[in-house]
C-alpha cells in the first residue's frame, strides 16, 4: 500500500450544503480515500487536523493558524506523527482582496514560493458577480524560484466542491508534497469558506 505523498495527482471533494462545521475527503488519481478532515464551526483560531480515513484515528498533517482572526494570518504545516514542521504559508492580506494570494514560508519563515489565483480578472468576475458568474471555477498555481510546482483546479458542480491537485514533473526537487497538500486544504477549507 502507498503512503498519501506517494502521488502526483489528487482531487478534494467537500460537500458545500452543511449545517455545522465542514469536512472533506483526498483521493488519489484512481479514486482511493487517502485524507479525511471534520472541521467544527465557529472556530475563532483555525486548527485543521488532517487523517488517513473516516475512523480519524491516524492523524497525518495539521494545518493551524498562528494567531485568532487574521486578515494576513501564516498557517504552519506540521507532520503529526514526527511532529516536525514542514513549513508555513501566509496570507497576504490587501493583495488577497483582488486575487487571493499566499506565501509559502520555510521552516525560518522566509519566503520560497508563492501561491496564487489564476487571473485578477476572472478573480474580480468571481468576487463582484451574482449568479453563474460567480461561480466560475477558481484555478490557483504554487510557484518556486519561478517555476510552477502545483497546479490546484477547482471543477465546475454548484452542489459539491471539487479541486484537482496536480504536482508537477519535477515538483519533488523544489517541494515536499505534503506542504502542496497542505496548500490544497488551505484553499478548500480558508477560501472555500470565503466564496
Amino acid at each position: 500500500m502507498s503512503d498519501y505523498i506517494d502521488h502526483d495527482q489528487y482531487y478534494i471533494r467537500k460537500k458545500l450544503i452543511k449545517v455545522l462545521g465542514s469536512s472533506f475527503h483526498i483521493y488519489d488519481s484512481e479514486d482511493n480515500l487517502i485524507l479525511f478532515s471534520s472541521q467544527k464551526a465557529f472556530k475563532l483560531k483555525e486548527d485543521i487536523r488532517v487523517f488517513s480515513d473516516e475512523s480519524m484515528s491516524s492523524e497525518r498533517l495539521v494545518v493551524k493558524a498562528r494567531s485568532i482572526i487574521d486578515f494576513g494570518a501564516a498557517y504552519d504545516v506540521v507532520d503529526s506523527e514526527s511532529g516536525e514542521k514542514l513549513g508555513a504559508f501566509r496570507r497576504k492580506g490587501l493583495k488577497s482582496i483582488l486575487k487571493d494570494t499566499w506565501e509559502l514560508l520555510d521552516n525560518d519563515d522566509n519566503p520560497v514560493g508563492k501561491l496564487q489565483e489564476d487571473s485578477g480578472c476572472l478573480a474580480l468576475v468571481r468576487r463582484f458577480s451574482s449568479g453563474l458568474l460567480s461561480m466560475i471555477p477558481q484555478s490557483f498555481f504554487l510557484e518556486i524560484d519561478g517555476k510552477r510546482a502545483v497546479t490546484y483546479s477547482q471543477r465546475f458542480n454548484p452542489v459539491i466542491f471539487k479541486m484537482d491537485v496536480n504536482l508537477e514533473k519535477g515538483s519533488r526537487e523544489l517541494l515536499d508534497p505534503r506542504l502542496a497538500l497542505a496548500g490544497a486544504i488551505l484553499l478548500v477549507a480558508v477560501e472555500g469558506r470565503q466564496a
